[in-house]
């Protein structure tokens, strides 16, 4: 059967979710991204590694970390992997997608370990992929 586009992603609405044929249950979400220094430590270990590990233990959906090649922070210094000696301390992205409830609660764990760096909260609509279907 063949669909017309403006048939190709019909929704249907909940307060919660929504199911959006073709793609998946889609639902409101935050997202939490920390930018800090790769270099940035808690307690002999990466803190970009804690903030990770505090979200699996908080029992988040799930979370990342993105290294960048080069970017600038309150020091206005310019940290780049293209100079050998700049390169000790790259910009660290760590991203965290979850309910708006679930990461407003897990703020003051962040706030507990971050000396220096920005915190972004941003909207989103969440996407649920269960996983392939037979034949699909």
């Amino acid at each position: 059967m063949t669909r017309r586009p403006e048939e190709t992603h019909r929704t249907e609405e909940t307060e919660e979710s929504r199911v959006t044929e073709g793609i998946g249950v889609t639902e409101r979400g935050l997202r939490l991204t920390v930018l800090i220094g790769e270099s940035d430590g808690w307690h002999h270990r990466p803190l970009y590694s804690e903030i990770v590990h505090r979200a699996h233990r908080a029992g988040l959906a799930g979370a990342s970390v993105f290294r960048g090649i080069e970017g600038f922070g309150a020091s206005s210094m310019i940290h780049t992997q293209r100079l050998l000696s700049l390169s000790e301390d790259l910009p660290v992205a760590v991203v965290i997608v979850d309910t708006e409830e679930r990461i407003r609660a897990f703020l003051p764990l962040v706030d507990e370990v971050i000396g220096e760096g920005v915190a972004v909260l941003d909207a989103c609509e969440v996407i649920h992929y269960p996983g392939r279907r037979e034949g699909r």
